[in-house]
């Protein structure tokens, strides 16, 4: 048993939370998890964790020798990298949490030109808006977008993202098209349902500043899904212009004041500060940023 895969071990198991999922994630057995983990404290003479059937807790050598591994790992990792000229040709794999309407409609064409850059590289994605723990589950980063309450993630802004008002043609023949946004107080919001603030911030074009609080006719946690409905005439929607710009573009949809700024949002890419990014992950993060500088094509 080389001393890498002991650290290797050790290191999955701690962030993943369990023997059982670290050995998921490293395509081992669970007794070959649990052998490393036996042979490395063996060698070491000291106990490294305590383990009950629903826990595992770091003792106090543990936590220091975990973070000690993480940085000789991602060492190690860096130095055979750059020994195979890791610039000319990145390679292993990224696994990365998307949410789900970006992560489909825009980071999946950026991620398939990426691969076709880097032939060698291989990407593990899990396209969703549940915000997910990032160590336990084993990603190397996360796309997210809005604000960041968990303010112990290192995080890259990728892009800036407007959001707009919206509703069909059909839907503001019949229900009036507000002028003001007092006047939104009198229609139905198709309202997306991971959001936690029943209020919306917006900025007149004179810069006054002011909120607005709809009755929700329809929740749902997916924003195609509820543009497809602000199409049908079922409400109105406040939404990012990513999701709804080709909706502008063939009318579809007609957007509601549009000299006004409703409160705009970010896409980042995050990872937790115990994880020293590998040269392929970090390429992939430059890629992404150089990709949307400036103005992205669905604000244009």
């Amino acid at each position: 048993m080389s001393k890498y895969e002991e650290m290797e071990t050790f290191v999955r198991v701690v962030e993943a939370g369990s023997i059982t999922k670290a050995a998921s994630q490293l395509k081992i057995a669970k007794s070959a998890v649990s052998r490393r983990l036996k042979e490395l404290e063996a060698r070491l003479g000291v106990q490294l964790m305590t383990r009950t059937t629903r826990k595992l807790t770091l003792t106090d050598t543990g936590e220091t020798l975990y973070k000690r591994f993480v940085v000789v790992l991602a060492d190690w990792e860096e130095g055979e990298t750059a020994a195979s000229d890791a610039q000319a040709a990145l390679a292993g794999s990224i696994r990365i949490a998307a949410p789900l309407s970006f992560g489909v409609s825009h980071l999946g064409p950026a991620i398939i030109d990426f691969m076709r850059e880097h032939p060698l590289v291989d990407f593990d994605i899990d396209f969703s808006d549940r915000k997910i723990d990032l160590i336990a589950e084993g990603m190397d980063l996360a796309i997210r977008i809005g604000d960041l309450p968990d303010s112990s993630l290192i995080a890259r802004k990728i892009a800036a993202l407007s959001t707009a008002a919206a509703a069909s043609s059909a839907y503001l023949k019949e229900h009036g098209t507000p002028q003001s946004p007092d006047d939104l107080k009198t229609h139905k919001e198709l309202r997306y349902g991971y959001r936690t603030n029943a209020s919306w911030s917006y900025k007149t074009p004179d810069g006054v500043e002011g909120k607005v609080e709809m009755s929700p006719r329809l929740r749902a946690t997916n924003g195609e899904f509820l543009r497809d409905a602000a199409v049908a005439g079922e409400g109105v929607l406040i939404e990012p212009r990513f999701i709804i710009y080709e909706n502008f573009r063939d009318g579809s949809l007609i957007e509601i004041l549009p000299g006004y700024k409703w409160q705009d949002i970010t896409a980042y890419a995050v990872y937790p500060p115990t994880r020293h990014l590998s040269v392929r992950v970090r390429a992939f993060v430059n890629f992404l940023i150089e990709r949307y500088k400036g103005t992205p094509y669905w604000e244009a």
